[in-house]
């Protein structure tokens, strides 16, 4: 792809080449995220990139175009090439220092919210990378006092760009898990923490994502088992630890759960029907 003067030759193009991959029948790139990508450079949305195929394109726009479909070919996800991911319905900033947030973790945010309903709770959400999941829970409950730590000053730079942009309070605390917390109790406890075992072959298609979000080393269960032990030191008698964990850790988490002395012990699915979040009432 060399030159395509509008929108509608740019797409036209990518779609032609969409067709086959190499002989396999496989998509070169999906179309969806060539669209997202163009609505990027152009500065409009994907639907107004559809409306209008005849928008013509400058020389910069296809240049730069061009450079994104090779990085999204490499396997770089979208969310870091557009710089933006939507998760609750609100646009957060990415970049490679954070993990891009997926759908499933919008379940812990359901979870949260059904535990503790309306009223006035502390919460905290350890290991809060982009800050998606605190920020998620201070826009449903504005009553709600929320921390969120993050051992990596990085990825709480990037949850405290993305609180400033949307005018949410999310007090923000850097250190390992729980100690950031000191002695202070809370009605909520919530973590999507690593959880994909170092020799997991799933981690080569994550390559260009942080590792250290990913996994907590060769035994996948690491965090997840901290996370359970120290709870009951910062749970309010009657709180809640919330996780998410892999689709086949379910039944290890809730024995992790049960060891560290909770009660209503139970996992949910995810829309695709795997277990994804476990829970557990101090």
């Amino acid at each position: 792809m060399s030159h395509f003067p509008t929108i509608g030759a740019a797409l036209a193009q990518v779609r032609q080449g969409a067709a086959v991959r190499r002989g396999t029948g496989e998509p070169a790139l999906p179309v969806l995220d060539a669209e997202l990508l163009l609505a990027h450079v152009t500065g409009v949305t994907r639907a107004q990139l559809l409306a209008h195929p005849e928008r013509a394109l400058t020389a910069e726009q296809q240049s730069c175009f061009v450079a994104l479909l090779e990085r999204r070919r490499a396997g770089e996800p979208v969310a870091y090439l557009t710089g933006t991911r939507e998760f609750w319905s609100l646009p957060l900033h990415v970049n490679a220092d954070v993990l891009v947030p997926r759908p499933e973790t919008e379940l812990l945010v359901e979870r949260a919210l059904a535990l503790a309903g309306d009223a006035l709770a502390r919460v905290a959400d350890l290991g809060t990378g982009s800050g998606a999941i605190a920020l998620a829970l201070a826009r449903e409950r504005p009553r709600w006092q929320v921390v969120a730590t993050d051992l990596s000053p990085a990825a709480l730079a990037v949850a405290r760009r993305n609180a400033a942009a949307l005018g949410l309070a999310v007090e923000f605390r850097e250190g390992d898990w729980y100690a950031p917390l000191g002695a202070e109790l809370f009605d909520l406890i919530v973590s999507n923490p690593p959880y994909v075992a170092a020799g997991d072959p799933a981690l080569s298609a994550l390559a260009h994502e942080p590792r250290r979000a990913l996994t907590p080393g060769a035994d996948g269960l690491a965090s997840l088992r901290t996370l359970a032990q120290g709870a009951a030191a910062h749970l309010r008698a009657g709180g809640w630890l919330l996780l998410e964990h892999g689709a086949a850790q379910g039944e290890a988490v809730r024995a992790e759960l049960v060891l560290a002395g909770m009660r209503h012990v139970r996992s949910h699915p995810d829309l695709a029907g795997h277990e994804r979040v476990t829970e557990g009432q101090r």
